[in-house]
């Protein structure tokens, strides 16, 4: 690996490397060493991290059209993600503002919806997601807070500014790759990650289960909690697994839990035990087969009564989902400034909502320059490319928004940066985006100091999602 051999892609922002060429200081020392591997060496090593994920089980599913699972092992680049303590300190503190205000949004619009009522959002946009669940307005949450866990998606543009893509808000995935990641890079790389003084993320599960113990309503020393898993054909079930493992709380499926009196209790072999915490990985929709879908098979049939008497809390809350809408997205700078009173500090991506003809019609006369998202798919999933879409994939998207406006969005292509990665034997730029993970509890917004970064491995592709050929590196912050 030598200097020579990485060429950057012109008119992105390269994590590594300025538009001259030159090394940026925080990568240079981590640079210099890699440079002096040898290649069959780091060959070796990548070698090792692949046997390292398989043996564990590192692994997501992609289903196909036909709705068949199709386990694979997560994809892993070698040279980690370098953030500076500057830089993350600037996130940790958008995120936390961010994280705050859709917090009060949440308990608004299950509330007194005073942001209705101020003409801040149209009550018509609430009322038509979906994932609005009237279900549960009115239920009082422990330290009203709704979002104790988020995925906060992340991009940085061609001049270096940081955006969010998106927010996760109901059960964001993915930290368990984060996590193994960071211990596959301390096999393969010991000395680095000491002579870096890296920044730790092992403390995760720590400040999950601090949080959990914190929400439950009785006043025991060792409360009951549980993670509510779809099952073992779930795509991050391995990560329901991971979770549960490293936390010490059982796994454990709908068929295992029984609402009684208004109380839940999991099955033991000793007989039936109270249930305090949920920590849920079930979307809303399957929690309750009496409240929400009746076929469900994967919920406990009388949860949310439960969960409105305040016998059980649930992680995160019902209803998040309204607010990681693609279309209420592109209120959240809105919220900031209304339930804050502050600038926001991270930017969204410039959205154009297709439901309001102006902006249809100008998204329409630039459709080629336009990434267009399905308001609520995720995964990389109901989404186009402009740029590389066809005349006839274009045409399609058009009539489906003409149908049915409100599930759609366009937003602008954001030239999002590149990272160097080890592939075939050589040192390439990649596309990636980044998620951190926020835990909301009674002390207020924690990040731990990491996260996941994501990386389009195919060649110019701007998709890092793994469902649709992305993998993922170790994110390292550092002083």
């Amino acid at each position: 690996m030598v200097k020579e051999k990485y060429e950057m892609r012109s008119n992105f922002w390269d994590e590594m490397t300025f538009s001259s060429g030159e090394i940026r200081p925080h990568y240079e020392g981590i640079f210099r060493q890699y440079s002096q591997i040898h290649p069959d060496i780091l060959k070796k090593k990548e070698e090792i991290a692949r046997k390292l994920f398989m043996n564990q089980g590192v692994t997501f599913t992609v289903y196909s059209e036909n709705e068949e699972g199709i386990e694979r092992i997560f994809p892993f680049d070698i040279i980690p993600r370098i953030i500076t303590a500057k830089e993350w300190a600037y996130l940790e503190r958008g995120i936390a503002q961010r994280l705050t205000a859709l917090n009060l949004f949440l308990k608004d619009i299950y509330n007194h919806q005073q942001i209705i009522k101020d003409g801040i959002i149209p009550a018509k946009l609430i009322v038509s997601c979906p994932h609005y669940n009237r279900e549960v307005f009115g239920i009082h949450v422990p330290f009203d807070i709704y979002v104790h866990i988020a995925g906060i998606d992340l991009v940085r543009d061609a001049d270096g500014t940081y955006y969010v893509l998106e927010d996760n808000l109901r059960t964001p995935s993915g930290v368990s790759y984060m996590l193994q990641n960071r211990d596959v890079t301390k096999r393969i790389f010991p000395e680095l990650i000491s002579e870096y003084q890296v920044r730790k993320v092992s403390d995760y599960t720590i400040l999950l289960h601090n949080i959990l113990v914190s929400l439950a309503p009785r006043q025991i020393q060792h409360p009951t909690i549980v993670l509510l898993t779809p099952g073992m054909y779930n795509s991050a079930y391995y990560e329901h697994s991971f979770l549960a493992r490293y936390m010490g709380i059982e796994l454990v499926e709908g068929r295992d839990l029984l609402v009684d009196n208004h109380k839940v209790f999991m099955k033991t072999t000793h007989g039936l035990k109270q249930v305090d915490v949920i920590y849920r990985r079930v979307d809303d929709e399957f929690l309750d087969p009496l409240v929400f879908r009746p076929d469900s098979l994967l919920g406990v049939p009388g949860l949310v009564s439960a969960y409105r008497k305040g016998n059980v809390a649930i992680v995160n809350a019902m209803g998040n989902g309204v607010a990681d809408d693609k279309a209420i997205y592109s209120y959240v700078p809105d919220m900031i400034k209304y339930y804050l009173n502050q600038e926001p500090i991270l930017k969204n991506v410039p959205t154009y909502r297709m439901e309001i003809p102006e902006e249809r019609a100008y998204a329409f006369e630039h459709m080629e320059k336009m990434v267009v998202k399905r308001t609520n798919e995720s995964g990389g999933y109901g989404m186009l490319m402009g740029e590389t879409a066809s005349d006839k994939e274009i045409a399609q998207y058009k009539e489906a928004i003409m149908r049915d406006p409100r599930s759609f969005i366009a937003q602008p292509t954001v030239k999002i940066s590149t990272v160097p990665c080890y592939i075939d034997g050589k040192l390439v730029p990649r596309h990636v985006d980044f998620r951190p993970y926020a835990l909301y509890g009674p002390e207020g917004v924690q990040l731990v100091a990491g996260g996941l970064t994501r990386v389009a491995l195919k060649e110019n592709s701007l998709v890092v999602n793994s469902s649709q050929g992305g993998g993922s590196k170790d994110t390292w912050i550092i002083d």
